[in-house]
């Protein structure tokens, strides 16, 4: 009966949000008096979740899902939460995750809240608190179904550390080609230090800064700070940078705790994609740019003036810091 959660991993090593969906697990555990029990796909060490409140990892070793197959993995977690007989299973708000979610809700029978931000309401009735109108708004959604899903919003929750130890145990789901009617035949992977999906902080630029010559403010600023790098859609567009690092509603979601926008005018496809950001603080010249509206501070002021100044004072600080 214990909750099962999903955590996600890529070449061998948990994602940032396998931590947050296990800490949000092991509270729910808590609220129906009972434990958590972890799925993973070809991890390398998962005795680091018993951290997160994780007290049993089922761990799947199959190099026929070393590719991400959205059908062959929710058979895999449908597997593992009716041996643990999970009426709730925990999954994040990644991109695979919300291909693996639908699959998922109609193997088990499950009623799927998906942007899920806290906690449950109540138990009995299930009611939890989700994200809706990309953002802007919350409704408290109630699951009458035996089995319940949920899809944790990324950065809601936090990660919370509890100490004990997870016991590992070999799992091995019955797959066979019916899983796999859609095959990867190619992998295009986005390359830098930090991702998009696991940034804490998000440097994105936009068409102020002119031309792809320019991006090196960008990056600077990004290294400063140990942030990932992204862009606005016609900045992709127009080649200055790769599609992997398009943000915005048609592009990839970003719930970063800190959101540096330079030269982007905030178009409402844009915000979309970043509202579940924590604080969005905006440098552009245009004192009448949309994206001042949803800022939480804002700097009018040519990029080319302000952001140089603003890596030099980082600088500072950081050493007067470190």
């Amino acid at each position: 009966m214990s909750v099962l959660v999903y955590t996600e991993s890529e070449n061998g090593k948990f994602k940032k949000t396998a931590f947050e969906v296990a800490s949000y697990a092991k509270e729910l555990a808590d609220q129906l008096g009972t434990s958590v029990t972890a799925i993973s796909i070809n991890a390398e060490n998962t005795n680091e979740l018993g951290s997160y409140g994780v007290e049993k990892v089922l761990n799947v070793s199959n190099d026929q899902l070393n590719d991400f197959n959205a059908k062959a993995y929710a058979s895999t977690i449908k597997q593992a939460a009716e041996k643990e007989n999970s009426t709730a299973v925990v999954i994040s708000s990644s991109a695979d995750s919300k291909f693996i979610s639908p699959i998922l809700s109609v193997y088990l029978n499950a009623g799927y809240a998906s942007n899920v931000v806290a906690l449950p309401e109540s138990t009995a009735p299930f009611r939890v608190k989700r994200a809706a109108f990309t953002n802007k708004a919350f409704n408290v959604t109630e699951i009458n179904t035996d089995v319940k899903l949920i899809g944790l919003s990324k950065n809601s929750f936090g990660i919370k550390e509890n100490s004990g130890a997870a016991n590992e145990e070999s799992f091995s789901p019955e797959l066979d080609d019916a899983n796999f009617t859609s095959k990867v035949t190619a992998v295009d992977k986005a390359v830098g230090t930090v991702t998009i999906a696991d940034a804490e902080v998000v440097v994105s630029g936009g068409r102020g800064l002119k031309g792809p010559e320019n991006w090196g403010l960008i990056e600077d600023l990004a290294q400063t700070l140990g942030a990932a790098t992204a862009c606005s859609k016609p900045v992709s567009d127009l080649g200055w940078r790769p599609h992997s690092e398009h943000v915005g509603q048609t592009g990839k979601p970003v719930a970063s705790n800190l959101y540096i926008a330079i030269g982007i005018s905030g178009a409402i496809q844009h915000l979309a994609g970043i509202n579940s950001s924590k604080v969005k603080v905006v440098i552009n010249n245009d004192a009448e740019a949309p994206f001042f509206k949803a800022a939480d501070y804002g700097v009018v002021g040519d990029a080319f003036e302000v952001v140089p100044q603003l890596i030099e004072k980082l600088k500072e600080f950081k050493a007067q810091n470190a």
